[in-house]
């Protein structure tokens, strides 16, 4: 029972100073090496998928301010606000559908026309003030066949009085 005991504690040992050895191809994203020239460089390589995923990539779609806060809104009261996006490619973007996370806000959008390379167009989005309370609602983009991105609209709305200003009975006096 010692000898089956002493020899898996042995094998065991041996499989952990075997994993911590350098001579491994240990997956890191960045590997310094150093080159045998007389200067003796220390050059940083990166695996290729590394590479591809730093370039930066172009954005199609543009939105100078991605989110927008109404502040305080009276109740029963209904706000617009129009975001501006802009076609940051080379080629015509096609805005293929403009989804609200609920039923309270409304976005418009010109459905046929495509979005030319560098001009701009307009996306107008409703929110009905109908709830008291704050909001934050999430306006889906859908453009060139699958791409997206998501807009914001934040505020609150305050309830307002049922009735008019109390009449003032002092006016009769003057």
């Amino acid at each position: 029972m010692k000898k089956i005991i002493l020899s898996s504690a042995f094998v065991c040992s041996s499989l952990f100073m075997y994993a911590q050895h350098e001579g491994h191809n240990h997956s890191t994203p960045a590997v310094e090496t150093a080159k045998t020239t007389p200067a003796a460089e220390t050059v940083k390589t990166m695996p290729a998928a590394e590479s591809a995923k730093t370039a930066p990539a172009v954005e199609a779609l543009i939105v100078k301010s991605p989110e927008h806060d109404f502040g305080k809104i009276a109740q029963g009261k209904p706000v617009t606000y129009v975001f501006d996006v802009t076609n940051g490619s080379k080629a015509p973007l096609k805005i293929d559908n403009v989804q609200a996370s609920c039923g309270c806000t409304t976005p418009e959008w010109e459905k046929e026309k495509a979005v030319e390379p560098g001009t701009n167009s307009k996306i107008t989005v409703g929110y009905n003030a109908a709830a008291e309370g704050p909001f934050n609602k999430t306006i889906t983009i859908s453009y060139n066949g699958g791409q997206t991105k998501v807009l914001t609209i934040k505020g609150e709305v305050f309830k307002t009085p049922a009735a008019s200003a109390p009449t003032n009975s002092a006016i009769n006096d003057l």
